[in-house]
């Protein structure tokens, strides 16, 4: 197939649609399951409706901090409503999925992937100016900048999932429709591709450093300036109140960086879908429940929004 033109190669494609394998090809142990991540299902939904709902209807959360935070809840949602329900669904009924279906899944997991990570830096840099450059805030994090670091996020995280899904589409899926995953992810995909796979693989690799290394970096020296700056503070409930502003998102972003980095940062040839498959519940079901948790019960403004919303 390496010496065939493009055009042959996608004529040689024979999957019509894929079989999703689960977590077990044994039915009474995916109904076992079903239950527990139908509750991450609507931990995450309600959990992020709710986020949402509670800072849009209070005007003291209405700053750059909630502002990324509510972006983060419409990338969890579009996360989990684009992996969870097929699941639940091939738990007790169909296990295929369209080849249609399945590029369509890839297409906005992977782009909620993108946003996510890029969404992390822009929340660490938010804090860094907050707390390093306390007198500038207002001026460096107006509306505008909120604004065009959004659309930066939605659109770099865009052209990612569309570099990756066109080179998919481009490959013949003629060895096997079993996709041994739970959900159509880039590498269990590439393992049933009888074409060769080394620039899906680079660019793969690429995309990892760049999203999640070169973010990580980001925000691990914005953290470094950020704690510089708090141990500077005299007031022990100033320094108290800083870092549980920052302890929040370092704990999702080191939660949802080290099961990304694991998943892609490797060949193909090295991936154990097996062990990959609780990896991935990780930043696909687990992480989006959490966040709205880790945020809200961490954090007094939004607790205290949620009582008067409540009353």
């Amino acid at each position: 197939s390496e010496l065939l033109p493009p055009a042959a190669v996608m004529n040689q494609t024979q999957v019509t649609e894929f079989l999703i394998l689960g977590f077990s090809e044994i039915p009474q142990l995916e109904k076992l399951f079903f239950p527990a991540f139908l509750l991450l299902y609507m931990v995450a939904l309600s959990g992020n409706l709710l986020i949402m709902v509670v800072i849009g209807s209070s005007p003291a959360l209405h700053t750059p901090m909630y502002f990324f935070l509510v972006s983060l809840a419409v990338v969890d949602i579009l996360c989990t409503c684009t992996i969870l329900p097929k699941l639940l669904d091939s738990m007790v009924a169909d296990r295929t999925i369209s080849y249609g279906g399945c590029m369509l899944q890839l297409f906005f997991f992977t782009w909620s992937l993108g946003a996510e990570l890029l969404l992390f830096s822009a929340m660490a840099y938010d804090r860094y100016v907050a707390i390093c450059w306390p007198l500038r805030y207002s001026t460096l994090m107006d509306p505008r900048a909120c604004r065009l670091l959004a659309v930066a996020v939605w659109t770099v995280s865009l052209a990612n999932t569309g570099v990756h899904t066109g080179l998919l589409l481009r490959l013949p899926f003629c060895h096997s429709n079993v996709v041994q995953h739970f959900f159509c992810e880039i590498p269990p995909l590439l393992k049933l591709s009888c074409a060769p796979t080394r620039l899906n693989e680079a660019m793969a690799f690429a995309a990892d450093i760049i999203l999640a290394v070169g973010n990580f970096s980001v925000i691990i020296l914005s953290y470094v300036r950020i704690i510089v700056s708090v141990l500077r503070i005299r007031s022990a409930a100033g320094k108290r109140r800083a870092f549980s502003t920052c302890s929040s998102h370092l704990l999702v972003v080191t939660l949802y960086y080290s099961t990304v980095t694991y998943t892609y940062i490797r060949p193909a040839s090295r991936y154990s879908l097996d062990k990959d498959k609780v990896v991935s519940v990780i930043y696909t079901s687990v992480a989006p429940s959490l966040n709205p948790l880790i945020y809200s019960l961490r954090n007094t403004d939004v607790k205290a929004a949620l009582r008067k919303l409540l009353c």
